[in-house]
C-alpha cells in the first residue's frame, strides 16, 4: 500500500513540475512576445491560472502524505501518548469532514459549471472545479489510512504528532537537543 502511495505521490509530483514548467513557458513567453514584438498568447493568462489552481491542490496532496503542513505542536508534544493519540484522531476526523465538505461543494460545483466555457479557452469550466475534486478524493484517502492507522494502534508513539510548527522551529529544537546531549556527555 505504501508502495503504491509514494508512486501516485511521485505520479503528482511529476504533473505539478509539468505545470510549473507550461505556466513559466506561457507566461514568460507572452511577456516577451508583448514587449517584444506586440503580440501575445490569448490563452496564456487563463490556462496559467488553471494550472497554479490544479498545481495548488496535488501539492496539498502530497504534502498531506508527507505530513509536511505546518501545524501548532507546542502543546501536543507535551502530551502523553494516548492524549497525542486522541489529539490526531479528533484532528483527523475534523479534517475528513471538512474534505467531505470540500467533495460535496466542488462536486457542485463541477455540475454547475459543467457547460459554462471559459472565456478565452472554450474549456468547460468544470475543470477548475474538478481540481477540489481530485483533491478531496485523495486527501480523503490518506487521512481515512491514517486515521485507521491511529485508532488500531499501528502508529509509534513517534509518530502520532504529524504536523510541525515550522522548520525552523524543529532544527532549532534539534541543535538544542544536540547541544543538550553534548553537555550531558561531557559531564
Amino acid at each position: 500500500m505504501n508502495r503504491m502511495i509514494d508512486g501516485l505521490c511521485k505520479g503528482l509530483e511529476g504533473m505539478i513540475a509539468l505545470a510549473l514548467a507550461l505556466m513559466v513557458l506561457l507566461v514568460f513567453g507572452n511577456v516577451v512576445l508583448r514587449y517584444g514584438f506586440n503580440t501575445g498568447i490569448t490563452v496564456s493568462e487563463e490556462v496559467s491560472r488553471w494550472l497554479f489552481i490544479w498545481a495548488t491542490f496535488l501539492g496539498a496532496v502530497v504534502a498531506l502524505r508527507e505530513h509536511g503542513h505546518l501545524g501548532v505542536d507546542m502543546v501536543v508534544n507535551r502530551l502523553p501518548a494516548w492524549g497525542k493519540r486522541l489529539c490526531l484522531v479528533a484532528g483527523h476526523a475534523l479534517m475528513l469532514f471538512i474534505v467531505a465538505l470540500l467533495f460535496q461543494g466542488s462536486l457542485e460545483q463541477t455540475k454547475i459549471n459543467w457547460d459554462v466555457t471559459a472565456p478565452t479557452t472554450g474549456w468547460s469550466m468544470a475543470w477548475v472545479a474538478g481540481a477540489g475534486l481530485v483533491f478531496s478524493v485523495l486527501a480523503g484517502g490518506l487521512l481515512l489510512r491514517d486515521l485507521l492507522r491511529a485508532l488500531s494502534g499501528r502508529l509509534r508513539d513517534d509518530e502520532l504528532v504529524m504536523v510541525q510548527e515550522s522548520e525552523e522551529a524543529t532544527q532549532m529544537r534539534q541543535v538544542l537537543a544536540d547541544a543538550s546531549a553534548g553537555r550531558e556527555l561531557v559531564r
